[in-house]
């Protein structure tokens, strides 16, 4: 729950002008982004699309994220406190830059660029996702700076208090199929998804009232703030055993309650607390009324409609899961498996390492990319019931049964299982 901090008025009538030249705690960087960021930018955003993995199934070293950091974008963020670097590039050829220490795995850059460039994903037909290209434009002229920091939100951390960026911490950052993600204890709470997104908001879609950077989407900001507002009001939101929490007046001194509130609805939204089990009903430390997607519609209707005027209703990137994974990947949800409460709504999954994995699909049309190890992917029902095809060096299973395992593309899978019988590709 850490916003974007506006150091001071200068600061802000910088930014508010549109410059790159965002200048943190006693900068030295007085220019705007010059060449180097420039060309780094595009050498990554023409690499984003390769394969994540090599033949031997390592993360490829073409993958996007840069050791050279590039300069004018602040003192603070140099190669002596940060050593890697990566970005997303807005249409108005302008970056939105993520930098990472040393602790953090390349693994976790990809998952935080991915999260990234999922909100930042068109939605079609929706109210005021169905051309983000004004909220990632607005995000660069904001000098946007997702800042991922070794250790975790405890002050020990120097570089905490001075980065102008949002900061994400190492043990926030869970990955798709590793130890933490896959255990689902809280005990790494998997933060990507509410940091992730008061960037966006903060810098993107903007927020009304005093202290805050000009955003894109005003109308947006103002529905809101109105489902904010209603769920304070009624006990929806920032409430705990039905006393209002006292990270309230905090929020409300610096302008982030509708930040919060809508990273609670998000967070909920996408099943990131569906595996918690100290509330039955409640997400967000209980500070929330719906713990699950269902929850959220049924008990904050103003907050669910929010999301479908925005996000997707599943996740848009393709996940990369980890190497580390050693055994099956399940898209069905499966309560005996608390990861799946969110792993339900990732639709396309890149699997490394050289493990034998298996990947269970979902009724979502699913892209199934193997490793360099055995690789078999899982359906529900007989194999009969489903048309396998060839094209090129994809494999195309297609479930007959509607609303069960849908359409599923798969690159360098070895084995389809079935009820009934396994088939060898």
């Amino acid at each position: 729950m850490k916003s974007i901090k506006i150091i001071n008025k200068k600061l802000l009538i910088s930014l508010m002008a549109g410059s790159l030249s965002l200048v943190a705690c006693g900068g030295d960087g007085d220019g705007s982004v010059n060449e180097v960021a420039k060309k780094a930018t595009t050498e990554i955003n023409k690499k984003e699309d390769s394969k994540t993995n090599d033949a031997n199934g390592n993360m490829n070293a073409d993958n996007g994220i840069s050791t050279t950091i590039p300069k004018g974008l602040g003192s603070v963020y140099n190669s002596k406190n940060f050593n890697r670097y990566t970005s997303i590039k807005a249409p108005n050829g302008g970056s939105i830059h993520i930098l990472a220490q040393d602790k953090i795995s390349d693994e976790q850059i990809l998952r935080a660029r991915n999260v990234l460039q999922h909100y930042l994903t068109d939605y079609a037909g929706s109210k005021y996702g169905a051309d983000k290209s004004a909220v990632a434009n607005k995000m660069a002229d904001n000098n946007a700076i997702l800042c991922l920091l070794n250790g975790q939100d405890d002050g020990k951390n120097p570089l905490g208090e001075k980065v102008t960026g949002q900061p994400l911490y190492q043990n926030e950052i869970q990955v798709e199929g590793g130890k933490w993600y896959m255990a689902q204890n809280y005990d790494h709470r998997d933060a990507t998804y509410e940091e992730i997104l008061h960037l966006v908001h903060d810098t993107g879609i903007g927020v009304d009232g005093g202290n805050t950077l000009p955003g894109a989407l005003p109308k947006y900001q103002a529905e809101i703030r109105k489902a904010q507002k209603n769920a304070l009001k009624n006990k929806l939101w920032a409430t705990i055993k039905g006393n209002e929490s006292s990270q309230v007046e905090e929020w409300r001194a610096e302008n982030s309650l509708t930040q919060e509130y809508l990273a609670s609805v998000v967070d909920s939204y996408y099943g990131l607390w569906g595996a918690w089990e100290e509330s039955k009903a409640n997400g967000m430390w209980g500070m929330y009324i719906g713990k699950t997607r269902a929850d959220e519609q049924k008990e904050d209707p103003m907050g669910y409609a929010l999301m479908g005027m925005f996000l997707h209703p599943y996740i848009t990137y393709n996940a990369s899961i980890s190497a580390s994974l050693n055994g099956n990947f399940s898209l069905k949800f499966d309560a005996s498996k608390p990861y799946t409460n969110h792993s339900r709504y990732l639709k396309d999954v890149t699997l490394l390492g050289k493990n034998n994995n298996s990947v269970t699909v979902n009724e979502l049309d699913n892209n199934i990319t193997g490793n360099a190890g055995i690789n078999t992917v899982i359906f529900s029902g007989k194999s009969a019931l489903y048309k396998i095809m060839t094209e090129g060096n994809k494999t195309i299973v297609y479930d007959y049964v509607k609303g069960r395992d849908g359409k599923n593309t798969l690159s360098n899978i070895e084995k389809l299982q079935f009820t009934d019988k396994t088939i060898d590709l």
